[in-house]
């Protein structure tokens, strides 16, 4: 059966049960040019409002720094509480833009997949060592595109830098009179440039990446015909045991209803195919309920039982009809047919009476 199914080619469409399968291994369409694109956005949104902040924090860290390096004796002892303490403010000054992008990137997995975990993808295989299976994934289709998409991203990068550079080319010779100040500001808005470019270009070159990740992760997934059926079979089971299993049930059932038989006031047919067995009790039943009913062999059967319990057999085509359609075992009859089913246990009654006189 597996060398079937491994010649058989996958051309439908994965069913839910196989997508929830790969979920829970991890297996995923995820992009990681998404992220990339998204953190380096909202790095790009934090220096835009942040960047008076950090350069500010920057400048007061070095100017406690010189200063406090006048005054204090190094050694080996509080070098390293200095140390420390520089860079307990670095964390701080950096920490927002730390958050900032952990929190992008956080975002970035869950807008294309949701909140997912999988501890399959994190356990240590030993198929991940294999020298054999490395070099296969090494020259697979995914490795060049991969190799690819990061050729095609540092070409990006040179491309959008050389061309923003050679235009800020005539504004570099009047930086010769500014303070380091200016030559900062002008740096730093020119490296801004530069990344918001990157970022557009990183955003369209994401969303081609993210439908290129879906279509392989929609083909890594499709399914063989026979696997079909073999997933039918394994959740629905096999249609030969669910015919059997029906076929037990009915029995039961029917055995039941047979052994309710004999608690039968009138037995009701039409008069050769069909029966309907129906009980009777003023004091604890609103109206007459059908305790058996059947056709053909089963209405033979519940007859002859019939017979064996002395149950009285009325022959009323028109009811009998009605009641095997639309009456199940255990409902009351439906009003419509209560004064024919009075009619017929009133005559029952008669009957009885007149044989307990006799």
């Amino acid at each position: 059966m597996a060398e079937e199914d491994q010649g058989q080619e996958r051309t439908e469409q994965a069913t839910p049960k196989r997508r929830e399968e790969a979920r829970e291994k991890g297996q995923v369409a995820v992009s990681r040019e998404v992220a990339s694109a998204i953190v380096l956005g909202a790095s790009l949104i934090y220096f835009y409002f942040g960047s008076g902040h950090l350069m500010e924090g920057i400048v007061e860290i070095m100017k406690a720094t010189f200063r406090d390096a006048g005054h204090v004796a190094l050694s080996q002892e509080n070098f390293h509480a200095l140390m420390l303490t520089l860079v307990y403010k670095v964390f701080l000054l950096i920490f927002p833009l730390l958050l900032a992008v952990f929190v992008a990137g956080f975002l970035a997995n869950v807008l294309q997949v949701g909140f997912m975990f999988s501890w399959e993808a994190v356990q240590p295989k030993l198929s991940k060592i294999d020298p054999f299976k490395g070099l296969k994934r090494l020259f697979s289709l995914r490795s060049l595109v991969e190799l690819v998409k990061s050729l095609f991203k540092i070409s990006v990068v040179g491309l959008i830098a050389y061309l923003v550079i050679i235009h800020e080319i005539p504004a570099l010779f009047p930086l010769a009179d500014q303070s380091i100040w200016g030559m900062l500001v002008f740096i730093g808005r020119v490296a801004f440039k530069i990344m918001m470019l990157t970022c557009f270009v990183l955003l369209v070159m994401a969303l081609l990446d993210y439908l290129y990740q879906r279509w392989e992760f929609e083909k890594s997934i499709r399914m063989s015909r026979q696997e079909i059926k073999d997933e039918f079979k394994h959740t629905e089971g096999d249609p030969l045991i669910k015919s059997r299993i029906k076929r037990l049930q009915r029995d039961i059932a029917r055995k039941r209803m047979m052994a309710g038989i004999p608690k039968a006031d009138v037995i009701i047919t039409n008069p050769t195919h069909l029966a309907i067995a129906i009980r009777y009790d003023q004091e604890n039943m609103n109206a007459p309920v059908v305790v058996a009913k059947g056709a053909g062999h089963v209405a033979e059967k519940i007859k002859e039982i019939a017979a064996e319990h002395k149950i009285p057999i009325v022959e009323n085509k028109p009811v009998a009809q009605v009641l095997y359609k639309i009456a199940n075992i255990g409902d009351m009859i439906p009003a419509d047919l209560y004064r024919a089913v009075a009619e017929i246990l009133a005559y029952v009654y008669r009957l009885k009476e007149k044989s307990a006189m006799a």
